[in-house]
């Protein structure tokens, strides 16, 4: 059975709490996984989460500040260690490749699993599906950074009624769908138009045109709130989001669950970034995220 869900690992900015590991973050979409971001302590909450070395098909980083890497060094000999059996691929910003290389090889382990490296350089499309396609738009924080968008394929979904008007049914279903007809009925006829799902993954940024062409239209978008509103030109004057920015840039690009996340240690309340959120005029599910919850991805419109 497919599951396309959000795993949260770690919502700590800058440094871990007692109640927030770093940065991490899995996203399962379908038989594949996706790690982002891995701060120091991913192996540790990967295991309290139930996530599996074996789970992880592609890392993206977004940037190479300690919060959001530190973590590459133990996931990347633990792939290894457990020999998971399919080849893994990260994405990084290209000029942090020196760090990357540190961090892959940050001590002595025994390499028995591909992993390919395969660094971002400008805006553009990194993988072409199916099951998906992977794009990166570039950032604004004082460390070159990039945000990651996913988004499936549009698609049919068969609708019962038809099919029994047209008198479809059994193997014959799967006919129409492969060839398109089947005698004189079309695939239209029986069928409607199913948007792809499309998620976003956005981090440590100011407001940018990246914001904005990586959140529009997403199911779901996973954005840093690292501040609070009161606090905006400290926001704005080291590279990051305030709540209500985050919610505004959400509502304005029609995203249906938007997912806080990265949330700095001079708060206590999380409930503060909801109010603000909602406050901003986001009116769709809103999830203020915390360490090792599960959020599955809206269901189809």
């Amino acid at each position: 059975m497919s599951v396309r869900e959000f795993v949260v690992l770690g919502t700590a900015s800058q440094v871990p709490t007692r109640h927030r590991n770093h940065n991490g973050y899995l996203l399962r979409w379908d038989g594949e996984g996706i790690l982002f971001d891995p701060g120091e302590g991913t192996q540790r909450q990967m295991l309290r989460a139930g996530v599996a070395a074996h789970d992880i098909n592609r890392i993206c980083v977004t940037h190479f500040h300690g919060d959001h890497s530190l973590g590459l060094a133990g996931v990347i000999q633990r792939i290894n260690l457990d020999q998971v059996p399919h080849p893994v691929t990260a994405h990084y910003p290209a000029s942090g490749q020196k760090f990357f290389e540190r961090l892959r090889y940050a001590t002595a382990y025994r390499e028995s699993v591909p992993l390919r490296e395969e660094p971002v350089a400008a805006d553009g499309t990194l993988v072409q599906g199916p099951p998906y396609v992977l794009e990166a738009r570039r950032l604004s924080h004082p460390v070159e950074s990039f945000g990651y968008r996913i988004t499936e394929p549009d698609g049919r979904r068969m609708v019962p009624e038809l099919l029994a008007r047209h008198g479809i049914k059994g193997p014959d279903v799967g006919r129409i769908q492969r060839d398109g007809r089947l005698g004189e009925v079309t695939l239209d006829e029986v069928s409607e138009h199913r948007p792809g799902q499309r998620f976003a993954f956005v981090m440590d940024t100011r407001l940018c045109p990246g914001v904005d062409a990586l959140a529009e239209g997403c199911d779901m978008l996973v954005i840093e709130s690292t501040f609070l509103d009161e606090d905006e030109r400290l926001a704005t004057d080291h590279g990051h989001l305030t709540a209500g920015q985050a919610a505004r840039v959400a509502r304005d690009a029609g995203v249906r669950h938007l997912v806080l996340t990265h949330f700095s240690q001079r708060y206590t309340d999380p409930s503060a970034f909801e109010r603000q959120a909602r406050a901003a005029g986001f009116e769709g599910e809103l999830t203020v995220a915390e360490d090792l919850v599960r959020v599955p991805l809206p269901k189809r419109g």
